[in-house]
């Protein structure tokens, strides 16, 4: 299998509701990614998306993607994992070019949410739910949280307060990324504990919010990468690349607080790539919800189970932490326009491994991890990479 890099990036900024077409919010983030290296050439695009055939009535939605880019004739492929969708779109990407299928690809994540009816996107998401079992019996990716959230404080004996770092700590870092749809926006305790109840004990500012938005990187084999790099692109490599699933269900899981998903993803990701995680020196989480953030960093092996909001406490998870999560707002500052989180995790962990995260640079950050996650943790990628010097 051949070394795989990140060569270049592009994003749009996370949106309430945008103008675009979903296929023109797509090709936005492709344009600026091929921007950012002149000279690649990909091959093959390969979109993830969980809505649009719900919401926009839009499916071959890769194809529609890459003709508005102008990519003509090439392969394209649409992967759908639900909030996972991204991620997922990222390994199918990868394996591309690692199999020597393809020389250079470009992936990219897209989501339009905000234009649509709230009841519809609300049930267009419980569609990521065992729909037998929750989605069609009433239930909701709130709902499914608050019943996590619920158990966790239960189980563990803490109050609702242990939850509140996560959410601070996006929104604080939210606030110097243009990018992000809570720009400028930061979070203090007394309004974090104020917020409403949306679903007891989950508040308000507990979960992500519904928005749009695009973003797309480019993977190149390690030829590519190094002419690129000789002409003083920033490349980053591709350390391992994994995927893992658990039942869909919660009901059906051996324990709804232990994410196999996460740990198999995980630890697999950790093999392949030679480290482990005391190794990690940022990890983008999917913090779509303040309670599975503190499941990832348990099932990551960054922390026992029942021991994860201590890394929140402690204040280790900021930006000058050594675990520090969601550097540039996360899903739940930046945004989590669903299908497209995953590539946003990837695009901002390239800036940051390239030294280009400006006001948000983890100083000295070396491995990164990135964790998209698909309904309650049923669909889990795993993704590893190395600054290269």
């Amino acid at each position: 299998m051949n070394d795989i890099y990140i060569i270049g990036a592009g994003q749009t900024p996370v949106v309430k509701q945008t103008g675009s077409t979903v296929a023109e919010l797509g090709a936005a983030a492709v344009r600026e990614a091929l921007a950012s290296c002149d000279g690649a050439a990909p091959t093959a695009l390969y979109a993830g998306n969980m809505l649009s055939g719900i919401l926009s009535y839009q499916q071959q939605l890769s194809a529609m993607v890459a003709n508005a880019a102008g990519l003509r004739n090439i392969e394209a492929l649409t992967i759908e994992a639900a909030c996972g969708s991204g991620g997922s779109a990222a390994h199918v990407a990868m394996m591309a070019v690692a199999s020597g299928m393809h020389d250079c690809v470009v992936c990219v994540g897209i989501e339009k949410m905000g234009h649509a009816d709230k009841d519809k996107t609300t049930a267009g998401l419980a569609t990521a739910s065992d729909w037998d079992q929750e989605g069609g019996k009433g239930e909701t990716f709130v709902s499914l949280n608050a019943r996590l959230m619920a158990a966790y404080m239960e189980r563990y004996g803490v109050d609702h307060h242990a939850f509140a770092p996560f959410a601070i700590t996006a929104h604080n870092n939210a606030s110097s990324n243009p990018y992000a749809l809570f720009h400028r926006k930061p979070l203090d305790l007394a309004t974090y504990e104020a917020s409403k109840i949306i679903n007891g004990p989950l508040r308000l500012f507990d979960a992500s919010p519904i928005c749009d938005g695009s973003a797309a990187i480019l993977i190149a084999n390690e030829q590519v990468a190094m002419q690129m790099k000789a002409r003083g692109q920033r490349v980053v490599r591709i350390r391992a690349s994994t995927i893992a699933i658990d039942a869909v269900g919660l009901d059906d899981r051996a324990d709804m607080l232990i994410p196999e998903g996460v740990v198999a993803s995980s630890r697999r990701a950790y093999e392949k790539a030679g480290v482990g995680p005391e190794d990690i020196d940022i990890f983008e989480l999917h913090d779509a919800y303040t309670v599975m953030s503190i499941l990832s960093i348990e099932g990551a092996g960054f922390a026992a189970p029942g021991e994860g909001w201590r890394l929140g406490a402690d204040d280790r998870i900021s930006l000058a932490g050594d675990l520090p999560i969601a550097t540039f707002g996360g899903l739940k500052s930046r945004g989590h326009p669903v299908g497209a989180t995953g590539v946003y995790q990837m695009v901002e962990t390239y800036l940051q491994l390239a030294g280009m995260a400006g006001a948000n640079q983890v100083e000295g950050a070396r491995i990164a991890m990135t964790q998209n996650v698909g309904g309650t943790a049923a669909t889990v990628a795993t993704h590893i990479l190395e600054r290269v010097d």
